[in-house]
């Protein structure tokens, strides 16, 4: 009985020796899969956030800031001179602008489609959608405009007003959108990135009610100068009629009053 409880022993004793190290190793393999699996998502995850913060600067890019310096630049050629210098540079501005808009606007949505879960469950997505689709439709409306003095001419210019004030509008409003799920889903705060967006959308919005002014404040100042040069020149001419009335007539030449009140 004494043998067979040190052979039970023995046969225990051997058989933790012999597993314990490939338990060990098990183990220790366990851990680094863990390690490697968390690696792994951490650079996912950095990878994706790098990805979100590029789509989101390129339709900052786009809708922040080259759609609204394009609608700028059309209301400038709008007031300068028909057919003037000026005016073809800020027409042409114009089209580039909006092309590199649409441009950043296609890789951004190129970008989302292709890198992103795009379950189009939020605001963001939704808009999203929608306004690069009006995107697309304003260039196309663009590049078929028709001549001056034509019928159409009218219609073509409402239609391309209202979506165009509309896409840049709905455009900003999806950065906002875009911001708040960026925050959404890195956890990192946009306060500073909101605070610069909304300084940008204010200066652009005062150099757009300033447009108008600027052209009343002009004319204010040129009726004003023509007035004051008006009024001194009806005081002087009065002046001179008096003079010539209190010229001496010759001696010798006859006017009747008749003359003398036409000379």
């Amino acid at each position: 009985m004494h043998l067979s409880c040190r052979r039970v022993y023995f046969v225990m004793v051997s058989f933790y020796i012999s597993v314990l190290p490939f338990t060990e190793c098990t183990a220790f393999e366990e851990v680094n899969l863990l390690g490697n699996q968390k690696n792994i998502n951490n650079k996912i995850n950095h990878q994706k956030t790098s990805d979100i913060a590029v789509h989101g600067l390129l339709l900052w890019a786009s809708m922040g800031f080259l759609m609204p310096l394009g609608i700028l630049t059309i209301r400038g050629s709008n007031k300068a001179e028909p057919g003037s210098r000026r005016g073809r540079v800020l027409f042409y501005l114009h089209v580039v602008f909006q092309m590199l808009s649409v441009l950043l606007a296609t890789v951004g949505a190129a970008m989302s489609l292709k890198k992103f879960e795009n379950s189009f469950d939020n605001n963001h997505q939704r808009l999203g959608l929608a306004l690069y689709a009006a995107i697309l439709a304003q260039a196309f409306i663009g590049f078929f405009r028709p001549h001056r003095g034509k019928k159409e001419r009218s219609y073509w210019y409402l239609i391309h007003w209202i979506l165009g004030t509309i896409v840049s509008l709905v455009g900003i409003i999806n950065i906002y959108t875009g911001l708040k799920a960026y925050h959404q889903r890195t956890l990192k705060s946009t306060t500073l990135w909101t605070i610069l967006f909304t300084v940008e959308v204010t200066f652009i919005g005062l150099i757009y009610l300033f447009q108008d002014k600027l052209e009343y404040m002009k004319k204010q100042g040129v009726i004003g100068g023509s007035e004051s040069i008006l009024s001194s020149h009806q005081d002087i001419i009065p002046n001179r009629q008096n003079q010539k009335e209190l010229l001496p007539v010759a001696c010798g030449i006859k006017k009747n009053a008749l003359g003398n009140l036409f000379d």
